[in-house]
């Protein structure tokens, strides 16, 4: 019986693409008789055996297909995924995300999304990164309308892909008509264009696929925090407080007022220039404040000025650069006017070519103190 399943995928992969539905028809009814003589069909094996999920997979996925009586219909999609040019490493992946994929109607579903989207210009193997990327929604014709819609704003079919493992098609899944349209109209009364709508449809969750009423919520809330339509973190700072209640927003303003010593508008700054930090958990936020006012010492509005540090690492990066420069200005190889912040923001490589490699002669221990700090642990010098 396996056998049989794997030399009809075969043949189906070796046929042209143009005519996956009737291939099916012709090789699966060939295979009817051996399903016939097997009427106890055993999911989980078919699942580990012929797709190639692990055992815990299987076992974990096998009651979503429980329903199953023969193995017909899964070896239709199989055979139609396989035409698609999907890998056997990517037909796993989509059945182990979603069972009920091998449950799809070639005829009725599966193929006729393939055609509206390679009428949407898309190719074979964009479609089939398009299956393995948002899994259950390509089972919905839906997702050709909602393409059709989003590509405009990409520009490209490329630049959408590009987005969609961010976004894991979240916005597809989710009404054209009355989810949708009315909040990009929205947005883009708002000020927003096409770009920064389209970088919103990438987020997990979206804030495009909430309800219009809680959009303009959450445009309002935005806008009492002082970021303006115009400025390029709105649309950081709208999805911050999208999936917020106005309760929870409030709370976390007033932690941040606590935690920095920072006055309504200083909070205003901070959220203008990092609304990230408006997502950031209370003890996170409390033992960066600990570390930076009272270790470093610097002042809660040379912070609330400089917020992005408050979205770095504490034990990755603040922490383990602070060692150096305090090290540096103490040794007398660095000025003591140096500021801290300008070694917090350079990146990783900019960081060791400027403060540890110059000094590998003078501090013979610096580096490897570095790496003990990355480490999370207090160097012993």
């Amino acid at each position: 019986m396996l056998r049989l399943r794997r030399s009809l995928l075969s043949q189906i992969l070796s046929s042209p693409f143009a005519s996956p539905i009737c291939h099916l028809s012709r090789f699966i009814s060939a295979a009817a008789p051996a399903v016939s003589r097997n009427p106890r069909f055993a999911v989980e094996e078919y699942l580990v055996s012929t797709c190639g999920l692990t055992r815990p997979q299987a076992l974990k996925a096998s009651p979503k297909l429980s329903h199953l009586k023969s193995p017909t219909k899964p070896d239709a999609v199989l055979a139609f995924l396989a035409g698609l040019g999907l890998s056997p490493a990517d037909v796993a992946a989509v059945v182990a995300k979603d069972p009920k994929f091998l449950c799809a109607s070639v005829e009725k579903t599966l193929a006729p999304v393939v055609a509206g989207l390679t009428g949407l210009g898309l190719s074979r193997s964009q479609i089939a990164r398009l299956v393995s990327l948002i899994g259950v929604t390509f089972r919905c014709r839906s997702i050709i309308a909602g393409l059709q819609y989003c590509l405009p704003l990409f520009g490209s079919s490329e630049n959408l892909l590009r987005a969609l493992p961010l976004a894991g098609g979240s916005v597809l899944g989710s009404d054209l008509e009355r989810v949708v349209k009315p909040n990009v109209s929205f947005l883009l009364e708002c000020g927003l264009g096409a770009c920064d709508i389209a970088k919103l449809y990438a987020y997990t969750p979206s804030p495009l696929s909430i309800s219009t009423e809680r959009i303009r919520t959450a445009v309002a809330c935005v806008d009492s925090l002082g970021v303006h339509r115009g400025s390029p973190m709105f649309r950081h700072a709208l999805q911050a407080v999208a999936f917020l209640s106005e309760e929870k927003i409030t709370a976390k303003v007033e932690h941040l007022k606590k935690a920095f010593r920072w006055s309504d508008a200083e909070v205003g700054i901070a959220v203008s220039k990092a609304p990230t930090v408006l997502t950031r958990s209370e003890d996170l936020l409390q033992s960066k404040s600990d570390f930076l006012i009272s270790e470093v010492g610097l002042e809660p509005a040379y912070i609330a000025h400089r917020p992005i540090m408050l979205t770095y690492s504490l034990e990755g990066r603040l922490r383990p650069r602070y060692y150096v420069v305090r090290f540096l200005k103490e040794n007398g190889l660095l000025d003591h006017d140096r500021d801290y912040y300008a070694a917090v923001m350079i990146s990783e490589k900019v960081f060791v070519e400027k403060f540890i490699c110059p000094h590998k002669d003078a501090a013979l221990h610096l580096a490897e103190d570095y790496a003990t700090a990355c480490r999370g642990e207090v160097p012993a010098r």
